[in-house]
């Protein structure tokens, strides 16, 4: 499996290239290319006649990562997805896709090099700005919890919370992170949020927003304010796993029309 070195860690890297149109796919806080496509959220194995860019984040997966949580905050990891884009993808427009931490990560590395990207695909963005706080606190709970009383106590308080509707039928996963590092991808997630709106509302990259409803984490208002302020997207929001099963052919027509 190739590796991509970054400061402080060793990407797993994949590319399934069957030329055309560069496209880079991300994943969720906790989760992975292998976890992401057990929740159904691997929208890229839809994609066909693409060069299709799948890693794991720093400390997620088979990538390497240290316990500093500074590390696992979203501009550092838009600061790797850079690097990864220049080192694949040299001087080329790609479109990004991913939910959740890589819905913030690509937010990040748009705002920085927006010229990089010809369209964007963003999956169940998480509570940002006034709504963040309360979260930030729940990751850090969550970091004492593991630290205090280990991987499974967190395992059992995570599994009481109630599954969005759009995903039932999807099997129960839990975090491809090593026990030991999931303090510090906590801590680095409560000290991350998404980009200014003033810096958002910049962003002139064709996005559509994909979100699932009845997730506190990830809400429908956030998806909804990040349309308002982007000057060219479109919202789809999932009510069932129906809705959710369309959303591989949505990231297909997207690529189509922006690519």
């Amino acid at each position: 499996m190739p590796t991509f070195r970054v400061p402080g860690a060793e990407l797993a890297v994949e590319l399934s290239d069957e030329g055309g149109h560069p496209v880079v796919q991300l994943h969720g806080l906790t989760s992975s290319r292998h976890r992401d496509r057990l929740m159904d959220l691997d929208l890229g194995r839809g994609l066909s006649g693409t060069r299709l860019l799948r890693y794991d984040a720093r400390g997620h997966g088979h990538s390497t990562g240290r316990t500093v949580p500074e590390d696992y905050r979203w501009p550092v990891l838009a600061d790797d997805l850079l690097k990864l884009l220049d080192h694949w993808f040299p001087g080329e427009q790609v479109h990004g896709v991913g939910p959740s931490m890589g819905t913030g990560t690509l937010l990040h590395a748009a705002v920085r090099d927006p010229g990089r990207f010809a369209g964007l695909t963003l999956l169940v963005p998480a509570t940002a700005w006034r709504t963040r706080a309360a979260k930030a606190e729940i990751y850090r709970k969550n970091a004492r919890l593991i630290e205090e009383q280990g991987l499974d106590a967190f395992l059992g308080a995570d599994l009481t919370v109630p599954r969005p509707p759009a995903t039932v039928g999807t099997p129960e996963t839990v975090p491809d992170v090593a026990e030991h590092l999931l303090p510090s991808l906590f801590r680095g997630a409560a000290m991350s949020d998404l980009p200014a709106p003033e810096a958002i509302a910049a962003i002139e990259v064709p996005t559509t927003v994909l979100a699932w409803i009845d997730d506190p984490a990830h809400p429908v208002s956030t998806a909804e304010a990040l349309v308002d302020l982007l000057p060219t997207a479109r919202l789809e929001v999932a009510h069932t796993p129906t809705d959710l099963a369309r959303w591989p052919s949505i990231l297909c027509e997207d690529v189509a029309r922006h690519g």
